[in-house]
Formats: structure tokens, C-alpha cells, sequence
């Protein structure tokens, strides 16, 4: 073994030594903890002792017990604590003197109920690092109002964006608004970390789920704003690249993905339809969005030869972008997917053994973990979070 090679076995993850006092619940603030758990901080749940953390009560269950819930939190531990009575509120100030970050994801105004103002906890823990996520933010008219996924999705414009045309509106497959919010949060919590080490002191960061959404339109909002067109849901298409769909096949659908106009040449030479290159019509990528309808129908009429399976082969082989639609049993049976670490085993202490999804971030010098703490049943680190706080 090299030296470099040994240098690179030793190394921490980028988190480890750092604490987290987590008040988030439900998804949006726990997954932005679960990503810094998997980063090597120390995640603590702190959760009302009546019931905890409301995912713990949403589908789908295995033996009474949530796999929602396991699924965003395992590797963090959990401390009941009611931040109302004064035992508790000890206990807890006890572990913001210990941490390095206060995470909360309650509506505007409660932790200000609660005694811990952002005003007050800045003087009293000066390196503390304070995050806030909610639907709306601290400010603006909506500030107090609550807040879901959908709710975001709707208000952000990202439902009028999904879906077909002409039909009635639906939610993006996973809870975007949630999960988008989320990896916002771990952003700002990582470069207010950056700001600390430069000397500047803890900082309050206000991440709205709404802004997220509005974050992420990509170019509809800016067309919108020079041009005044509306962009439209479009189904599996794209507003501005072509081919950029699902396709039919001889058996199901397939995605293209041609970007540009090599990658489309290529295509129309695996399809063996040069034809296409050189109709007037898609000779480039504008000319393509605007007859777009036309070129799927010459599309699909090629594809309708042979299987989604046979197809991909010939595209991959190609270096044309091509994939098969899966559903959730086959990506996690994939052999990209599994080559990446990113189906992983829990101990929980529920269920024994599950697994879930992995760590998708891959750093120089840092194996992935091979093996994960289960996500904690309600209080169940009390004691040893007791004794570590009267270290």
C-alpha cells in the first residue's frame, strides 16, 4: 500500500465533531438532517414526548411502525423533551451549549413562544448556527400561514408544469417541495459553517419551501418574465429541447434524449432514419421544439419495431442518452444503482433489518458507511444523551 493510499483510509467525514439540536419534523427538515448525518454529524432528534415526530404515524407500516419515518432518520438518535416545561428547557439549553447547529421547522413564530428567539440564543451561544425552514419564511405576508409539499407545488408553479395538457393537475411523484427545501437548507447550513470558521459567529438562516419552488423553474419564469409566454405542462416533453420525451415502443415506452444536434444524428442513425436529419423541418433544435408533434409520430413509427429492451442496447451503444422507464423494484435492483452504495442495510431496532436509500454524495478519500444506526423509537437515547451533556 502506497502512502497516499494510506492517508486517504484515514480520513473523517467532512461533519464528524459537529452537533445538531434537530426540532425538525415530518420531511422537508429531517432529510436535510439525514444528509448531515451522512455527512458524519451528530444528529439528536428532539421530539415532544406526546408521540414524537408525526412521520412516525405515516404509511407504509411493518409491524405497527413506520418505514417513512425509519427512512429519513436513521443514523440520529432521539431525546423526548416538552420545551414548554422548565426541566426540559434545561435539559435543552444544555445541548445548544453543545451544538453547533439548532435546526426547526415549525411555523414562524413558535420558537419566539418557546423563549428561543434568534435575538436571545445569538447572545447567549454566539457560535450557534440557527435554521429555520417553513413554508413561507419569516417575512412577507404568508409568513404565518401553514404549509405541505403540495401546497408549495401548487403556489410555486410547479404543478402547472407537470403532467399532460389538458388534464387535471398533478403532483410531482415525490414530495419536491419537501426535498428540494431540504437540500437548500443543508446548503445554507454548510456556507453559514464556512462564514463561522472565517470568524464571523453563528448565523440565522430562513429557507422558505415556497422560494425553493419558485428557485427552480428554471427558464419558464424567465420566459415568462422577457416574453410574457406561459410555459404549460407538457407531459414527459421539454419546453426548449427536442427529442427530449418518452416514446413509445414495440412493448412500453423508452426516454430519448437527444440534446443537441449530434446527439440527434446519432439517434436517427441507430433508428436508421437519416432521413430525419435532413428534413427541413428538424435541421435544428428550434426547428425541432416547433415541430415537435410531427417528430414523434416519425419517431415513434421507427421505434414501434422493437422492444424498449432492444432499443436501449442500441442507443447505449451509440453513446445516444436512452434509458427504459423503471419502476421502483427495478432501480433497486440495478446494477448501477447497487455499484454506487446507494441501497444500503439499517440495523433497526423495530424491524431487525431494512433497507433504504444511500448516501448519494461521494467524496475523494471518504468509503461510504457499511453500517447505519436505525432510526431511533421515541426518547430511546435519553440516557446516554444525559450523560454526554454532563461530560
Amino acid at each position: 500500500m502506497n502512502e497516499s493510499s494510506k492517508t486517504v483510509k484515514t480520513l473523517g467525514r467532512p461533519l464528524e465533531g459537529l452537533v445538531v439540536a434537530d426540532l425538525t419534523r415530518i420531511l422537508a427538515g429531517p432529510f436535510a438532517t439525514l444528509n448531515l448525518a451522512h455527512l458524519g454529524a451528530k444528529v439528536i432528534k428532539v421530539e415532544t414526548p406526546h408521540g414524537g415526530d408525526d412521520s412516525r404515524s405515516f404509511p407504509p407500516f411493518k409491524d405497527d411502525s413506520s418505514l417513512f419515518y425509519s427512512s429519513m432518520n436513521y443514523d440520529k438518535y432521539s431525546i423526548a423533551l416538552d420545551l414548554k416545561k422548565s426541566d426540559d428547557k434545561k435539559i435543552f439549553e444544555k445541548l445548544l451549549a453543545k451544538s453547533d447547529f439548532l435546526v426547526e421547522n415549525y411555523r414562524p413564530g413558535t420558537m419566539e413562544r418557546l423563549g428561543y428567539a434568534w435575538s436571545d440564543l445569538q447572545q447567549k451561544y454566539p457560535q450557534l448556527i440557527y435554521g429555520s425552514l417553513s413554508g413561507f419564511g419569516q417575512t412577507g405576508p404568508m409568513a404565518s400561514m401553514p404549509a405541505y409539499d403540495l401546497v408549495v407545488q401548487a403556489l410555486g408553479g410547479v404543478m402547472s408544469l407537470t403532467g399532460h395538457p389538458g388534464q387535471p393537475p398533478v403532483r410531482v411523484g415525490v414530495s419536491i417541495g419537501d426535498l428540494a427545501s431540504g437540500l437548500y437548507f443543508v446548503i445554507a447550513l454548510q456556507a453559514a459553517l464556512v462564514r463561522r470558521m472565517q470568524g464571523h459567529g453563528g448565523s440565522r438562516i430562513d429557507i422558505a419551501m415556497l422560494d425553493c419552488q419558485v428557485a427552480m423553474l428554471e427558464g419558464s419564469l424567465t420566459n415568462y418574465l422577457s416574453t410574457g409566454v406561459i410555459t404549460e405542462s407538457l407531459g414527459s416533453r421539454h419546453y426548449s429541447i427536442a427529442p427530449f420525451q418518452a416514446y413509445r415502443t414495440k412493448d412500453s415506452y423508452m426516454i430519448l434524449a437527444g440534446g443537441n444536434d449530434r446527439l440527434f444524428a446519432q439517434a436517427c442513425e441507430v433508428l436508421q432514419r437519416m432521413d430525419l436529419v435532413q428534413d427541413e423541418r428538424f435541421k435544428s433544435n428550434q426547428l425541432r421544439c416547433q415541430h415537435v408533434d410531427v417528430l414523434e409520430v416519425e419517431i415513434e413509427k421507427t421505434l414501434a419495431a422493437k422492444t424498449t429492451e432492444e432499443w436501449v442496447k442500441l442507443f447505449d451503444e451509440k453513446g445516444v442518452p436512452s434509458a427504459p422507464i423503471q419502476n421502483v423494484s427495478k432501480v433497486a435492483t440495478h446494477p448501477q444503482v447497487n455499484a454506487r452504495n446507494m441501497i444500503v442495510d439499517i440495523k433497526d431496532p423495530v424491524f431487525g433489518n431494512i433497507r433504504t436509500g444511500g448516501n448519494p454524495i461521494k467524496m475523494t478519500g471518504i468509503p461510504d458507511e457499511v453500517e447505519h444506526r436505525g432510526a431511533p423509537t421515541l426518547d430511546q437515547d435519553r440516557t446516554s444523551i444525559l450523560q454526554w451533556l454532563d461530560t
